[in-house]
């Protein structure tokens, strides 16, 4: 019996619906322990054991771990990737697939309650009433103002949709796309100088990887808001945390972060203007349960020789891959 070893911790319930969809295929369902450190390569290999699958969340999938592994599928609950080094998977035989089109809206509601949450000043006038205090101070008005997106993929065309319709401006930069419905296509300067917020929709790729840094923040206009719901990698955080501390930028909503989770030093942290989430910008119930089923269906397609093309991150791998 094929065995596949279920990571994400918020996945691992029998009544989960994606669980009856690997059983009845044949599969034996393995919950990894959420305790382990599943970023130690070692650790990770031990875990996964000879298991032939594995529905992932964002531990790294490295040559070193793939190469120790049983694995013939790594299913990722999400759409990024950069935590699986796709081409030495490839290089493996390793089909690895993700699940596209299930977590925008949510991500869109996060992006949002970031904008409101930083500009309405939610937790700090929370806590100001909380504390006998009754301080109207007032804070801009979203309305008018110039909304950024880095990344004009499915998740930050559908931000630009619900800006747009909020009364922002909607500026973007993708080097993919050239033209939009939803937005004005501008240059990466242009983004940065223009935008009063800037949110993050892009890939951690090589190209990406601090791509907000200390010269990209200081071409940011005095007072304006980042937000980050894609990954981490994207965001030279000592740089940020000065542009923060100096008052440069207003605040900063992060649903990501380079270490997840965070070290309790990281002086990010200590920052009143800024929100934290624990990376649950495409979470919410219902995105939860179509991930799991998604990444559950993405394994059960390969077992079954057919090919979930939608979802493979490298589908040349399909022309000659057996189970």
């Amino acid at each position: 019996m094929p065995s596949v070893a279920i990571t994400p911790s918020h996945f691992q319930f029998q009544h989960f619906s994606y669980y009856p969809i690997l059983v009845e295929a044949g599969f034996e369902v393995r919950f990894i322990d959420p305790t382990l450190p599943l970023n130690d390569p070692q650790v990770l290999i031990e875990a996964l054991g000879d298991c032939q699958a594995v529905l992932a969340s964002t531990e790294p999938y490295t040559r070193e771990v793939m190469a120790a592994s049983n694995l013939r599928v790594i299913s990722r609950a999400g759409v990024g990737f950069d935590s699986v080094d796709f081409a030495a998977a490839t290089d493996l035989g390793i089909a690895v697939t993700r699940t596209p089109g299930v977590v925008h809206d949510s991500a869109v509601e996060q992006t949002l309650t970031f904008a409101l949450a930083i500009y309405r000043d939610v937790v700090h006038r929370d806590r100001l009433v909380r504390e006998g205090h009754w301080d109207r101070v007032c804070q801009p008005r979203l309305a008018g103002k110039t909304f950024g997106i880095l990344g004009l993929g499915v998740i930050g065309t559908a931000v630009a949709k619900t800006m747009k319709l909020l009364g922002t401006r909607v500026i973007a930069y993708d080097p993919v796309h050239t033209s939009s419905d939803h937005a004005e296509i501008v240059t990466l300067d242009e983004l940065f100088t223009q935008s009063d917020i800037l949110s993050l929709h892009a890939p951690c790729t090589p190209e990406t990887t601090d791509i907000i840094n200390a010269e990209s923040l200081a071409r940011m206009k005095p007072g304006a808001v980042l937000i980050n719901t894609a990954r981490g990698g994207l965001v030279d955080e000592e740089a940020l945390f000065e542009a923060l501390r100096t008052g440069h930028l207003r605040g900063a909503g992060l649903d990501v972060l380079k270490q997840e989770p965070p070290r309790p030093d990281n002086p990010l942290l200590g920052l009143p203007q800024v929100i934290f989430a624990p990376h649950m910008g495409g979470m919410d119930l219902q995105s939860e349960r179509e991930m799991a089923e998604h990444a559950a269906l993405n394994i059960v397609d390969l077992f079954q020789g057919k090919v979930p093309k939608r979802s493979m991150v490298n589908p040349d791998i399909t022309s000659n891959w057996k189970w």
